[in-house]
């Protein structure tokens, strides 16, 4: 909402009422009327020892006496207003204004911040143009004037022009009479978490205490939500993020450095800290603090994990006597070691002066969604998006517009991985009490980008059994690393593919050969809803032959392209970690042309790859050989141009340990 400037009212306007003593027919007030100057000033007493009530009593008094007393109808509004009476107040305001525009220049101030609560925003320019316009502005709400013109504006063209937004309440299984917020799902939209605001006890005033709880969906309903008892504590724990695949969880929890609040076994370094938890066998882990590069003596919340595995991002706020101070987004991502880099707060592209809250990086790591009450919006908080541009920094803010902002606080956004569908927590008619989790369609020109995803598991190729295993998501285009992930202990695993974009897949584990895919997504995929579906063997190393997937020649031709260099670098990877291997790299083609010649093609491919990888992998030449077997062995028959593809190949051969 709107923040009024907390000022006393009524010294405010004795001090202006002193400026203008010449326009006064007489005595310090507007009104002459000593009874109205009674009440008046009983109302001061009142409203200055807190006693609201007696205050707005003897206020509406004073104005009964008489109803052209400016500062009795100034102050009543400013009453009304933090009472949260809004439209009473914009009538006393105006009255005011009305009676003597030229007394209390800053009625036009108030009055504009109360239309802007009630979307009124063509008055609301009116009224701060015109205050911005005096001579006797008050200096230290320029600024914030300013800004809030900034908003009416925006407002009032955001207004005419609309953006889709018909929400979609998520049902009984997640939404109670209690408090549902800060909703994250999987990337395959089957398993939803969020924080609940429990009440313990009965009536209005019972304590109250965030809980996580997670939900799966059945038949397209969400099931009844179940609280997560090996995270949960006696404390608040909210804003929770999972990975893409729902193995890992990152929260902010509030404890004590010594454990005295919250939880005695969970230590925090002060205020709220971010901690994280892993699912292993169906259950989640103890959780651990995320550690002294994430977490300070300030306040750490609100955490959003990339899906490449990489960047951590989280809102990080000064802790003051007053409050919370300046909450900013920072980001931290981990290095080849494992651990947290040095946070760094984003640019003031995305953070402002103002507060910056519910951060929230789409899967497709690329698309950054937000709260912000810093930039031109409709009031309050609004959401925002952020796009990475092509040299890594975030471009411009763009509002969400309305109705999906209003002039209330939005925030807890959540987009899912398809990119359609959006999830945000609202308190509106209709629901089921309190907060409610919503969700709605979201405009296309608001979109993160495309994304698909891929998900299976590996398995021992001899014995089938399950096998925890590490994948390599590589860019082809650019042979950058774009997702680390791991396969759980069920051999599990799901990762997340940007639509534009072709991939290498590296699938790697000790004392087995590394397994090696392709996704071709720039111009193939038609539905982003169904993942691929990927079985993965992986061979012991004592057995047999692997075929290098990614390893690409121009027709003809046995210069190897640049998009091969990363698949070679796993190679030499490999080679390094198990030196006392022996390897035949192999090349292979189809049966079109001369027999001679493809005997020499593949001959010379082979030896592209052997002496790329006795370049990058040093004294390894006794230990490596090549060899050319043209079209002598096909690996499906070369009828069709689909099989003749699967023949020309190269291959990774284990000749003795």
């Amino acid at each position: 909402m709107i923040k009024f400037i907390c000022i006393s009212f009524f010294s405010t306007i004795v001090f202006y009422s002193t400026l203008a003593q010449t326009n006064l027919p007489s005595g310090t007030y507007t009104s002459v009327n000593k009874n109205a100057i009674r009440f008046y000033e009983e109302g001061k007493k009142n409203y200055e020892t807190r006693q609201d009530v007696e205050a707005e009593k003897f206020l509406n008094k004073a104005i009964t006496e008489d109803v052209n007393f400016v500062e009795a109808h100034s102050a009543l509004a400013y009453l009304l207003m933090e009472k949260g009476k809004t439209k009473d107040a914009i009538a006393h305001f105006q009255k005011a204004i009305d009676i003597n525009p030229k007394f209390f220049p800053r009625n036009f101030y108030d009055l504009a911040l109360a239309q802007l609560i009630i979307s009124n925003y063509d008055d609301a320019t009116k009224n701060l143009e015109f205050y911005l316009s005096s001579d006797r502005i008050n200096p230290s709400l320029k600024q914030v004037a300013e800004k809030f013109l900034k908003n009416a504006k925006f407002g009032s063209q955001a207004i005419k022009h609309p953006t889709p937004f018909k929400p979609i309440n998520l049902g009984p299984g997640i939404n109670t009479n209690d408090y549902e917020y800060f909703p994250a799902i999987t990337a395959d939209g089957n398993t939803f978490m969020f924080t609940r605001n429990v009440r313990l006890g009965e009536g209005i005033n019972a304590p109250q205490q965030e809980d996580f709880f997670i939900s799966k969906k059945n038949n397209q309903v969400w099931q009844t939500a179940n609280p997560i008892l090996s995270v949960n504590t006696r404390g608040n724990e909210g804003a929770p993020t999972l990975s893409a695949d729902g193995q890992y969880m990152f929260f902010a929890s509030c404890v004590e450095m010594d454990g005295t609040y919250g939880s005695p076994d969970r230590k925090g370094y002060g205020s709220c800290d971010i901690f994280y938890s892993q699912k292993l066998n169906g259950k989640w882990t103890k959780p651990q603090n995320a550690g002294p590069i994430i977490n300070t003596r300030n306040w750490e919340t609100q955490p959003s994990f990339s899906s490449d595995g990489k960047t951590l991002y989280f809102i990080r706020g000064q802790v003051t006597r007053e409050g919370i101070k300046n909450p900013d987004i920072y980001s931290s991502t981990i290095g080849e070691d494992g651990a947290f880099k040095e946070p760094i707060k984003l640019s003031d592209n995305i953070n402002t002066l103002e507060d910056e809250e519910s951060v929230y990086i789409h899967p497709d790591n690329q698309t950054l969604y937000f709260s912000s009450e810093g930039h031109p919006g409709m009031g309050g908080k609004d959401i925002y998006m952020s796009k990475k541009q092509a040299d890594g920094s975030w471009g411009k803010a763009t509002n969400l517009g309305y109705p999906i902002n209003t002039a209330s606080n939005e925030n807890s956004l959540l987009v899912d991985a398809g990119g359609k569908l959006a999830y945000f927590a609202s308190e509106r008619e209709g629901g089921f009490g309190g907060l409610d989790i919503y969700q709605f369609e979201m405009p296309e020109s608001l979109r993160p980008e495309k994304l698909t995803y891929a998900k299976g598991h590996t398995f021992h190729s001899k014995t089938n059994a399950p096998l925890e295993a590490q994948f390599e998501l590589i860019d082809l285009e650019t042979q950058q690393t774009v997702t680390k992930a791991y396969s759980n202990s069920a051999g599990e695993f799901l990762v997340t593919l940007t639509a534009n974009h072709n991939y290498i897949v590296n699938v790697s584990k000790n004392g087995f050969l590394f397994y090696s895919d392709n996704f071709f997504l720039k111009e193939n995929i038609t539905d982003y809803n169904k993942p691929y579906q990927l079985e993965i063997p992986l061979q012991p190393i004592d057995t047999g032959i692997i075929e290098l997937k990614n390893i690409f020649f121009d027709v003809n031709k046995w210069d190897l392209k640049p998009s091969s260099f990363a698949e070679l670098d796993k190679v030499v990877s490999f080679l390094k970690s198990n030196s006392n291997l022996k390897i035949e790299f192999g090349g292979h083609t189809d049966n079109t042309g001369d027999k001679a010649i493809n005997k020499t093609l593949s001959t010379n491919r082979a030896k592209a790859v052997y002496e790329y990888v006795i370049q990058k992998g040093g004294n390894v030449a006794e230990k490596l050989s090549y060899k050319g077997y043209g079209d002598s062995r096909p690996k499906a028959p070369n009828d069709t141009p689909e099989n003749k593809s699967k023949n020309r190949r190269t291959e990774l051969k284990i000749i003795s340990k």
